[in-house]
């Protein structure tokens, strides 16, 4: 069986990823991550794979010849934080890293999925539809949408979405995101609140046309970004690309999350609204959601978790469990 590359593995969305493909049967995987001196090791346990390198060991292998029989390669590997400051990281870890390893995939003829960002929307003011024209308008607020845009125009420029994919990942949440720190998701952080105070803390609006809390997000569960990251990624090499949102379509606010948190712990809501740090009023997004029709048309059919359901599943299945 020839293998699958999934960079980022031990990450959020790349650990889930993998976990699915094991329960698919797919064991002849490579693991691509720098597993660094914190706890996200704790991911790969349980799961069933071939070996785990570092990106840079990885680069070395693919430049012996190593590899150019893959099935497919899972781009999930980046710095995800969207307020890292060092642009230079950034742009060596999100835009370079990825350039290397699609023109290799390209030169081998393997399947190349790879994660971009709803970040490269900005503010929303030109929407989020995911064609290529409006990609070429977009201004990201933050050095790392800035980063997946790049690849995106440069992929766009040299017309390889007639067969790699892009997929613009909007608000992920679920299991196996602890590692993440301040970047995890607010259901991860509202459940810990909840517990510790039996309060959840929101920021307020700082626009008038939204109310506090009422601010809105594509929250979208990880076993559908998996579902729909797979969808493109088991196809072969040839089969049709393209640059897709990937998000349920249906915004909610903030304030919908936290009581979605609350009744999967069955108690009252109880929600404080907080000053938004002043580093962030100038690129907070208050409003975003998917346009799936393009991804409907690339013959994605199944629907999308609610987020209360997404919730429910990952407070009643990960959160507690963990806790106890």
């Amino acid at each position: 069986m020839k293998p699958i590359v999934v960079t980022g593995a031990a990450g959020f969305i790349g650990r889930n990823v993998v976990a699915e493909l094991n329960a698919r049967g797919e064991e002849e995987i490579l693991l691509v991550d720098e597993l660094g001196k914190d706890e996200k090791w704790k991911n790969l346990v349980g799961l069933r794979y071939e070996d785990i390198v570092s990106p840079e060991e990885f680069l070395g292998l693919i430049e012996d010849g190593a590899f150019a029989d893959a099935r497919a390669v899972i781009h999930l590997g980046a710095c995800s934080a969207t307020t890292e400051k060092d642009a230079d990281y950034l742009l060596r870890n999100n835009y370079q890293y990825t350039r290397v390893l699609c023109n290799w995939t390209q030169a081998n003829e393997i399947r190349f999925v790879y994660a971009s960002s709803a970040a490269t929307y900005g503010d929303g003011a030109r929407g989020y539809d995911d064609d290529d024209a409006t990609t070429e308008t977009l201004e990201p607020l933050n050095m790392y949408g800035y980063s997946k845009q790049m690849f995106d125009l440069w992929a766009l420029k040299q017309g390889l979405f007639e067969n790699i994919v892009g997929l613009k990942y909007f608000n992920v949440f679920g299991p196996y995101e602890d590692h993440k720190g301040d970047m995890r998701s607010v259901v991860a952080k509202s459940y810990e609140q909840i517990r510790a105070t039996g309060m959840v803390k929101l920021f307020k609006s700082y626009k008038p046309e939204y109310e506090d809390g009422e601010q809105m997000r594509d929250f979208l569960y990880v076993k559908d970004a998996v579902d729909v990251t797979l969808h493109f990624a088991m196809q072969s090499a040839a089969a049709p690309g393209g640059l897709f949102n990937c998000g349920t379509g249906k915004a909610r606010t903030w304030v919908d999350l936290a009581k979605g948190v609350f009744a999967a712990m069955e108690l009252p809501p109880k929600i404080e609204f907080i000053e938004m740090p002043h580093a962030l009023q100038g690129k907070y997004q208050y409003f975003t959601q998917a346009n799936d029709a393009k991804l409907r048309q690339a013959g994605y059919t199944k629907a999308f978790t609610s987020l209360e359901e997404g919730i429910r599943q990952y407070v009643d299945g990960y959160l507690v469990p963990r806790a106890k």
